[in-house]
């Protein structure tokens, strides 16, 4: 008899992810990564897929090999990886293997600052990548820049991220770019001659991203944009005279929709290609991604593919450089990656009930090419949620799902569990999230909903800087309300919430604003606008546009203290009724531990049952990244206490 997913069962699914095409469209790269409770780790190796014949198998042994990318000739091909590094070393190393595994992998690189953003040169001779330089004090620190620290990396006040290139052959290596300033994302030109980058360069406005071009004869930089963009990424033209790239001009602050654009090398005019009110890339949530280094732009022929967010679902869509728009991968599903050739495009698609897989677009149709998750998917009986619409109080339509309980019997009354998702501008719908079948398993409904601010709508309906605890707030009660009417199996008396970083936000505003839940649990959450401008890696300039509404708004400025005031959970913590379950990391950077510890000690003052759960050495993304066995107790942590308040 099939059961319920239970939350050990996180080391029984496989985790695809990462689909890299060959030039020739023959074959696909992907990374395969599965978690081991008793090693405590995850083991990731590549494989590779014959596109036509369908076969597939292991081409790297692991156990942390991740982002390969082919060699133009199709030969070779190249991908970071720790194989000689201890765990509590730092870094990350660069390997190239013959694609007919003739040799063993060689390692041509070992960074102390780390190995990203690695590409080819047209020729296939040279590799760039991106790494961070600096050194930091082991002892006593002397700071003099923000941020000091940023999640996932530390401490980061003395060091800057910058663009190298190597010989493939020889291994010997050069920086290309130096100076007190990030570079983000760089690409070669398709003859070799030139390399685009992005940079980060205004130490208090790190929002503000600029294009340069290197030229490798002349190894000079020109400056192509002018201060006035947010830029994620960026791809040459096929004939190197255009640059396409993904970012916004800031039309509503960094609520704005990350749009595709095009920039001329000639006179550095920009053009906006994709005119519609949706943004680009990736938002959606999913707790069972692997890791992936796949381009959300990318410009093959006479189109430039890109991922976009609709709903709950999210596409692949492609634009010609006069604006024609017109989907390409598309359907009641999420395309977590792609990888496009001339003639078929590699994804990752999964379904809210089906983990992710690769499949091949052949322009024409659609086909399915791996099944790692199908055998044990086989034994496990997952409910399909059920998705529903409504109207919230001013009139606008809010997407929403349940998940009724695995065993779930007619006539019965249910627990229901609210969960929330972070961001806010990220998106609930199809992604599939172990967290909410583990609930299922455990008997309970468990609702979720894209309010405002989520990704996926309207730059109007994304938009609620200034307004956190507002109309966000009424879509959840109301949303809340609409489900508890509609479906008379949810026991009312028994509603558990929670959520992460804004979800964790939402979790502690709502219990200082409401009664309704009998328990909730609080994960990386924000309590104190004013403490978190200071501490968090973003605070300084995120805080200014989303909670005072507009950049340059800082607290001490008496017209906007009361914007931070009045939009922090903890003045409202006397309200409380409801007990709280507070998860943390100790090197979360992006929400820090100080928020944690003033919700904590407020409500033990206040005599509100509260337990405080930290987990040492993780950092924000506990719950997708942590390490297994930490993320195994966190949701014992969780489906523990909605037990103890809700059954």
């Amino acid at each position: 008899m099939k059961r319920g997913l239970k939350i050990e069962d996180l080391e029984k699914l496989t985790l695809v992810s990462d689909p890299k095409i060959s030039p020739s469209g023959k074959y696909t790269l992907f990374t395969v990564t599965k978690l081991s409770f008793e090693e405590d780790k995850y083991i990731s190796k590549i494989w590779i897929l014959n596109n036509k014949t369908g076969d597939y198998e292991s081409i790297t042994n692991g156990p942390s090999d991740r982002s390969p990318e082919w060699s133009p000739d199709e030969k070779h091909f190249a991908f970071i990886s720790r194989r000689t590094l201890k765990e509590e070393e730092k870094g990350k190393e660069l390997w190239v293997m013959r694609i007919d595994g003739r040799y063993e992998p060689r390692m041509i690189l070992k960074m102390e600052g780390g190995i990203e953003n690695i590409q080819w040169s047209p020729d296939g001779k040279k590799i760039l990548f991106l790494s961070t330089v600096g050194e930091l004090d082991e002892d006593i620190k002397v700071i003099e820049k923000i941020p000091i620290w940023y999640n996932e990396k530390g401490f980061v006040y003395n060091t800057s991220s910058h663009l190298f290139i190597i010989d493939v052959e020889s291994g010997n290596y050069t920086q290309v770019t130096s100076g007190d300033f990030n570079v983000t994302f760089a690409r070669w030109s398709r003859d070799g001659k030139k390399i685009a980058y992005i940079v980060k360069e205004y130490e208090l406005k790190p929002y503000i991203h600029n294009i340069y071009i290197y030229d490798l004869e002349t190894g000079q930089s020109i400056k192509l944009t002018n201060d006035d963009f947010l830029i994620r990424d960026l791809e040459f033209s096929p004939d190197n005279q255009l640059l396409a790239f993904r970012g916004h001009n800031f039309p509503r602050g960094l609520s704005s929709h990350t749009k595709v654009w095009i920039l001329s090398l000639k006179d550095k005019t920009i053009k906006l290609l994709t005119d519609m009110d949706m943004g680009t890339g990736n938002p959606m949530n999913c707790d069972i991604r692997g890791p992936s280094s796949s381009l959300d732009l990318q410009w093959v022929g006479n189109y430039i593919y890109f991922s976009l967010a609709d709903g709950g679902f999210v596409h692949v869509y492609k634009v010609d450089i006069n604006g024609s728009i017109s989907p390409v991968i598309k359907g009641e599903f999420v395309v977590d990656s792609f990888s496009v050739s001339e003639k078929v495009i590699a994804s990752v698609i999964m379904t809210s009930t089906k983990p992710p897989e690769v499949y091949i677009y052949d322009f024409n149709k659609l086909k399915r090419m791996t099944s790692f998750n199908d055998d044990f998917l086989s034994q496990i009986k997952l409910q399909e949620p059920e998705h529903f619409v409504f109207k919230a109080s001013d009139g606008v339509e809010i997407d929403g799902w349940i998940l009724k309980p695995v065993n779930f019997k007619e006539g019965e009354k249910y627990p229901a569990i609210l969960e929330i998702h972070g961001g806010p501008a990220t998106t609930y719908g199809e992604g599939f999230m172990h967290e909410f079948h583990v609930l299922s398993n455990e008997g309970y409904v468990v609702i979720y909903t894209n309010p405002r601010g989520s990704a996926g709508y309207s730059e109007e309906f994304r938009d609620i800087r200034g307004k956190y605890g507002d109309r966000d707030y009424k879509d959840l009660m109301e949303a809340l309300d609409y489900v508890l009417e509609k479906y008379d199996f949810i026991d009312k008396e028994r509603l558990g919430v929670t959520g992460g970083s804004y979800g964790g936000f939402m979790t502690n505003w709502i219990i200082g604003h409401t009664d309704k839940f009998k328990a909730a649990v609080t994960q990386r959450s924000i309590a104190n606008w004013i403490s978190d401008y200071g501490t968090t890696d973003i605070g300084f300039y995120f805080n200014e546009d989303q909670i005072a509404g507009g950049f340059e708004r800082p607290f001490w400025d008496e017209k906007w203290f009361a914007k931070y005031w009045d939009q922090s959970p903890i003045k409202y913590v006397e309200n409380v009724k409801t007990p709280l379950l507070i998860i943390h990391s100790l090197e979360d950077y992006r929400c820090w531990l100080d928020q944690a510890l003033q919700m904590f000690t407020a409500l033990k003052v206040r005599g509100i049952d509260t337990r405080l759960v930290l987990f040492p050495k993780e950092n924000h993304n506990l719950s997708r990244k942590g390490k297994p066995k930490h993320r195994k107790k966190r949701l014992e942590e969780i489906v523990g206490w909605f037990n103890k308040y809700l059954k």
